[in-house]
């Protein structure tokens, strides 16, 4: 589905859909305008293994979700909209540990599993 209001840039992560089906997603690299008027070479990092980049010459609606053909297959590219996580509210911290050590032996150690670690963001905030 075509969404001009939110329009694929540079950097987006896309969906590329074959004959209907996700086929693989892509990082949008850039684009260079054609020779031909409304027409883009849209380079694409193709996100599989091994990576590779390739490069479609595309109208701008084909870009932003107009299905059109390449040797008679629909393909289709959708704009990958990353889900915002709810935010987290930090863990209260101040609780104290046990920290007498008459119990343990000498040589032991407090074993690392025992700390906890969160990831509270791989992403951008906006």
């Amino acid at each position: 589905m075509k969404d001009l209001n939110n329009p694929v840039v540079e950097k987006d992560l896309v969906q590329i859909s074959i004959e209907g089906r996700p086929a693989f997603f892509a990082r949008v690299e850039g684009f260079i305008p054609d020779s031909k008027p409304n027409w883009w070479h849209v380079k694409l990092l193709i996100l599989q293994v091994p990576l590779h980049v390739v490069t479609w010459i595309l109208r701008r609606e084909q870009i932003n979700g107009e299905e059109f053909t390449m040797g008679g297959t629909p393909i289709r590219i959708e704009k990958v909209i990353v889900p915002q996580e709810p935010d987290i509210e930090p863990q209260d911290t101040t609780e104290e540990k046990n920290t007498d050590t008459s119990q343990t032996d000498p040589g032991e150690q407090q074993s690392s599993s025992d700390q906890k670690a969160r990831i509270l963001s791989l992403g951008e905030n906006n």
